[in-house]
């Protein structure tokens, strides 16, 4: 009796268990092994090619070439210039240290101004050409309102403005640049009056006569050299920007 319970029930427990199933065991084993291999030896191909695939830069070749060529042309003009102002101020009693001025004296000053003169002419239509053609322009400058350059100014003054995207300008960089191109151009006008003035009797006109047209471009060229400072002081306090303009990223 005794005997023919314990068998019984050893019998219903056996019964009871899961069996084991040879050939999914066998055949399933593999292939999650396999499935799982090849899906870690995609990620690992996607994660290699990532790795190998060359970033997007944050300024292309022809923006960096034309930036630095900028900053060339407009120290060579503006240390020129200055040379060329001390030989008739506008200012009585205002003139630029003689050590900080670039000619040594007013010819050779007209000289180096009509040299870079060129090469920041024919530079700045490259670089308003291109920029406009790729679109670059407008995504990077591209809207702007008061109400975001107040927001980004008071944010800029606390500190609390983040600089972790370099691709993407906010609203006071984007304000400051496309007025640093604008005066960029009011400085090449104004200066077509002052060197050609006869030949320019239109612009001459527009901008109020030969005297007013070396007062505009006197303080043009202040707004100038005082964007200059902020870019040079701002790219210090954030090297990485200087980076990306040399080497791309």
């Amino acid at each position: 009796m005794n005997a023919t319970t314990t068998n019984a029930t050893t019998d219903a427990t056996t019964d009871a268990l899961p069996r084991a199933t040879p050939h999914a065991t066998t055949n399933g084993a593999p292939a999650m092994t396999q499935a799982t291999t090849e899906a870690a030896s995609r990620a690992g191909t996607h994660a290699t090619t990532s790795a190998i695939r060359p970033r997007k830069p944050i300024h292309p070749r022809w923006v960096r070439a034309s930036h630095w060529l900028n900053a060339v042309a407009a120290v060579t003009m503006a240390l020129s210039g200055w040379r060329i102002y001390d030989a008739s101020p506008i200012y009585a009693g205002f003139t630029f240290p003689r050590g900080a001025t670039l000619g040594g004296w007013l010819g050779g000053a007209l000289q180096w101004h009509f040299a870079a003169m060129w090469l920041l002419f024919f530079n700045g239509v490259f670089y308003l050409t291109m920029s406009i053609a790729t679109g670059r322009f407008a995504r990077k400058f591209l809207p702007l309102s008061v109400k975001s350059i107040a927001r980004d100014l008071c944010d800029a003054l606390r500190g609390r403005l983040s600089h972790d995207d370099l691709s993407v300008y906010n609203a006071v960089q984007r304000a400051a640049y496309v007025a640093a191109i604008a005066d960029l151009v009011l400085l090449v006008l104004s200066g077509l009056v002052i060197w050609k003035s006869v030949q320019f009797p239109l612009l001459r006109a527009l901008l109020g006569g030969y005297d007013s047209a070396r007062v505009v471009h006197f303080w043009a060229m202040a707004f100038l050299v005082a964007f200059f400072v902020v870019h040079v002081a701002m790219a210090a306090l954030v090297p990485r920007s200087l980076l990306a303009m040399l080497r791309g990223h």
